[in-house]
């Protein structure tokens, strides 16, 4: 009696897992169709800002890739590493870089720190648009709190920040 509870049961728990991969697989695919959407879209509504205007300034070299994918030039004061800071040589290049190809959309990433990018922000003339998210989601129920909805935020501030 007891091998045959055994036997039912291993069966059972073959069918779940069965079922529940089933189901592992079908998420995935729909995932994946979702990701595709968003990156069409992003490409498709960044390919409308004109080049020249493709330019953004963030508190460090955090957006290396999403640049590269959809032809976005990222500068940074801190270059990649949060922890260190720039010369005032450095800052007053991007200043002078900001000024001289007018560069309007400056970003500070949501687990950075403001200081550094408000004051280049201020000497430059320009204006802080809404932080970016980077390294964290929001909380739940904030703007970027699933990879899908972070996506979809970081391009709306950025193409809003670039026309």
């Amino acid at each position: 009696m007891a091998t045959m509870r055994y036997r039912l049961a291993l069966d059972l728990g073959s069918t779940s897992l069965g079922w529940a991969m089933v189901r592992l697989n079908q998420n995935n695919e729909a995932y994946a169709k979702e990701l595709q959407a968003l990156d069409a879209d992003a490409k498709t509504q960044i390919a409308a800002i004109p080049a020249d205007k493709r330019k953004v300034i963030t508190s460090h070299d955090a957006f290396g890739y999403f640049g590269a994918r959809y032809g976005i030039k990222f500068l940074a004061p801190q270059g990649a590493s949060t922890g260190s800071e720039p010369s005032a040589k450095e800052v007053a290049q991007l200043i002078r870089q900001i000024r001289k190809e007018k560069i309007k959309a400056v970003f500070v990433e949501n687990m950075s720190n403001p200081k550094l990018l408000t004051q280049l922000s201020k000497d430059a003339g320009v204006t802080v648009g809404p932080a970016l998210y980077v390294d964290a989601l929001s909380k739940t129920g904030g703007p970027a709190d699933s990879y899908l909805k972070l996506v979809r935020h970081n391009v709306t501030q950025l193409i809003a920040g670039m026309k």
